[in-house]
């Protein structure tokens, strides 16, 4: 009986136990990365009923898969591996890996995540805190900052670029100054805390009294779940202008006039701080035949927004289609030179479709007959000269009937007036 009342309090009456959160698992001193032997503090913060039934409400702690013998809220632990909690009735908490290294150097990072806009502090420690001289920070191979002995290094405001592999490298005194030494690689991951905005249509609001009607438009973003109670605000732009500068309301309202307009307007999500700003693609409104369908009544749908002299958008033109006809060139026959025109002529019949000589085209056909005759001439001499150095080599090959040999050349001779060769006595 005593056993049967024990269980039901543990259960509670209106039904918070489906929806009890997950417990949140710390860890003191906030590094995942240790050296062999060291010892850190794990504690696990949930939910924690009042104590009414007979046996107390335990904390169960797990190594892997593995279930630790402790109930306490906290434990202090120094084997690596993934450590979870859970608080009775909850669920199982987030991991935590611990590392444990032998190594001289090692660099510490946060073991909880960084989301944009924090602080993103790294340590590069030497063996039981000897002192790093010479220490460099790299980022993804490149180095990044220098010390000349050891210090922390922090990003002041973490961006989504930031996320990759860290290491570093350094000397130590031991007893001598030592040869340069270099941490293992450690990924960093910066996690996004609100995803780009959205602007979208709301509807119409109408005009009542002194109050103008218009439309409304709504700047949607989503936080990252540990981060839902962030504030943040909104602001409104059409075009590079403000419409309405950071405020807390999500909402903005275009005025009539300015509906015409509306795929000009933009929108910007920011922290109170102002460390991380995110802003929306232009507006794109819906469909047409949609419940807010506000282009198919009052706004002709532009097929982008940009940006003219005097804020007036811009309006797009499909060009002419240019439609280009191939000039008729007419080339010349090389084997029927008399049908070739003079210079300056032209044509007086032939198909419709044919263009007349252009100038150029007339001066080249005007050539070709003299260059026909001087690549007949050129040939003509080739074999000439062909027949000179056949003779000269019978010559060399016969001594004694050199006297009686005549050179070709001195009984032939090239008319320049026809393409023949004719005999010419020396």
């Amino acid at each position: 009986m005593w056993e049967l009342t024990a269980l039901l309090l543990l259960v509670p009456s209106s039904g918070q136990a489906a929806t009890l959160e997950k417990p949140i698992l710390s860890l003191h001193p906030p590094w995942t990365t240790i050296f062999k032997g060291e010892r850190v503090t794990l504690r696990c913060d949930g939910y924690h009923p009042l104590l009414l039934e007979l046996r107390p409400i335990s904390t169960l702690w797990y190594l892997g898969h593995l279930l630790l013998p402790s109930h306490k809220k906290s434990i202090e632990v120094q084997t690596p591996g993934v450590y979870r909690c859970q608080t009775r009735g909850a669920p199982v908490s987030d991991p935590i890996h611990l590392s444990v290294s032998n190594d001289w150097l090692i660099l510490q990072v946060p073991y909880a995540a960084v989301f944009e806009g924090e602080p993103l502090v790294m340590r590069c420690r030497g063996w039981y805190d000897k002192v790093v001289y010479k220490l460099h920070y790299y980022h993804d191979g490149q180095p990044v900052r220098y010390f000349h002995s050891s210090a922390n290094y922090t990003v002041p405001q973490a961006r989504a670029s930031d996320s990759g592999r860290y290491q570093c490298s350094g000397t130590m005194r031991i007893p001598v100054e030592s040869a340069p030494m270099f941490s293992a690689k450690v990924a960093v991951t910066v996690q996004e805390l609100f995803q780009a905005p959205v602007l979208k249509v709301m509807g119409r609001v109408e005009a009542r009294g002194a109050a103008l009607g218009g439309v409304v438009l709504r700047c949607e973003t989503l936080l990252h779940p540990q981060k839902r109670d962030t504030p943040l605000q909104f602001a409104f732009y059409k075009y590079s202008r403000a419409v309405r500068r950071f405020d807390w309301g999500a909402e903005y309202t275009v005025p009539e006039p300015e509906v015409e307009e509306l795929e000009s307007h933009w929108c910007e999500v920011a922290t109170a701080s102002r460390s991380v700003r995110k802003r929306s693609p232009w507006l794109q409104l819906p469909g047409r035949g949609s419940p807010l369908d506000v282009a198919s009544t009052t706004v002709p749908v532009p097929q982008a927004a940009a940006l003219a002299p005097g804020n007036k958008p811009l309006s797009f033109r499909k060009p002419p289609l240019s439609i280009s006809v191939p000039s008729v060139t007419s080339v010349p026959n090389t084997t029927s030179a008399g049908l070739l025109f003079p210079a300056g002529g032209a044509p007086t019949a032939g198909p419709p479709a044919c263009a007349p000589l252009t100038p150029l085209e007339q001066t080249t056909g005007a050539l070709k007959p003299d260059m026909d005759l001087l690549l007949r001439e050129m040939q003509l001499l080739k074999d000439l000269l062909s027949r000179v150095v056949l003779e000269l080599k019978e010559a060399q090959a016969f001594p004694e009937h050199r006297d009686t040999l005549e050179t070709p050349a001195s009984h032939f001779a090239v008319s320049q007036g026809t393409p023949e060769t004719t005999a010419v006595e020396s």
